[in-house]
């Protein structure tokens, strides 16, 4: 996983810009990861409805859009020009790529519900995780986990998004990210009931939220 998942060195003063910016934030940072076809998605959105006052963070990335999936909804699909050009701007909180494509969660949305003291949910890849948690370091980390190799290889296989030597790698880099995400993540969640996941993210984030 971590050849496949690069991100750009930040220098101090990089990171201490990006902090100043969302200095005086009222809202908590929730920070969601987990291998490719683990239900993080689903799980997020799910979170949402049952939370009040929760903004979930929709990111920028070049990669190909599939049929099933909605232009900013799921995500804003842009060109590699155009996300150079945000990172030359300094409009994306963090940003890395993986498997190929770039990733990135847009500043300006994410300062707005912050001030705005809602509870700000980022589906983002570990690698972006570990930049955000320097600017957020009170942020809520969970990490979504497969109830086992062989139901993730079916999740990825179902969806159809990938061609088989894609599906390979992904399942293949997949322990070892989720080997890497006990270093940075204090919450554990096994999606095998879709339910019983978001049940357990929604307590994770109330209980933390009713600790600050």
């Amino acid at each position: 996983m971590i050849e496949l998942y690069r991100c750009s060195v930040r220098s101090e003063n990089q990171v201490l810009t990006v902090m100043n910016e969302v200095k005086g934030r009222k809202g908590k940072v929730v920070i969601v990861s987990g291998p490719s076809g683990v239900g993080k998605s689903t799980i997020c959105k799910e979170v949402v409805k049952r939370l009040d006052n929760v903004y979930l963070s929709v990111s920028v990335t070049t990669r190909p859009k599939s049929e099933n999936e909605v232009d900013g909804d799921d995500y804003w699909f842009i060109s590699e020009q155009e996300f150079q050009e945000r990172i030359d701007k300094r409009l994306l909180l963090e940003h890395a790529e993986v498997f190929g494509h770039l990733y990135g969660t847009p500043k300006d949305k994410v300062e707005e519900a912050l001030q705005s003291g809602r509870t700000v949910i980022l589906e983002i890849d570990v690698q972006g995780a570990k930049q955000a948690k320097v600017i957020f370091p009170d942020a809520i980390m969970i990490f979504i986990l497969p109830p086992s190799a062989k139901v993730l290889a079916e999740r990825i296989d179902h969806r159809g998004r990938e061609d088989t030597e894609d599906a390979e790698e992904r399942l293949d880099e997949a322990g070892t990210e989720i080997a890497a995400a006990w270093q940075y993540y204090k919450h554990m969640v096994i999606n095998e009931d879709l339910q019983q996941a978001v049940s357990e993210c929604v307590q994770i984030i109330e209980s933390a939220s009713s600790e600050s």
